[in-house]
């Protein structure tokens, strides 16, 4: 833990200074773009985990870090490019985002299994999340 947070305040102090250098818009679209091909990598290895049967986790690692690293590149592109009309409202981003669900609902249901119980109760943190979310849209615009 120690480590990590030694490696965090380090990351966060070379993009303090990478903002003052060539300014906050060159130095998101860098990281996005470096996130965007480190989540593909790192998915690439789960999916590769879960072939070799390594670890049960596997395969929604793999789904979690494809939708992670399609996310990212999604907005990098979408910001290099100038902010173009087919922005985060496109189909594409929808399919992006169900990677993420279905990496979510794979770990919960591993999860369960880990404590020995069966069945579709896994779903509950799933649904609970995307209630939340929703009462949460529907409170923010209705200010």
């Amino acid at each position: 833990m120690k480590q990590a947070l030694v490696l965090f305040v380090l990351v966060l102090g070379l993009l303090q200074a990478g903002k003052a250098l060539v300014g906050p818009d060159t130095v998101l679209q860098a990281v996005f773009g470096a996130i965007a091909a480190m989540s593909l990598m790192i998915s690439a290895t789960f999916l590769w985990l879960w072939r070799e049967r390594a670890t049960p986790l596997a395969l929604g690692m793999s789904f979690s870090w494809l939708g992670a690293g399609l996310s990212s590149g999604w907005w990098w592109i979408y910001d290099l490019r100038g902010r173009p009309a087919w922005d985060y409202r496109d189909d594409g981003a929808l399919a992006v985002l169900g990677l993420f669900v279905v990496g979510a609902v794979l770990h919960f249901a591993v999860i369960h299994r880990s404590f020995g119980r069966h069945g579709a109760s896994f779903l509950w943190p799933v649904l609970t999340a995307l209630a939340l979310s929703a009462g949460t849209l529907v409170v923010v615009r209705s200010l």
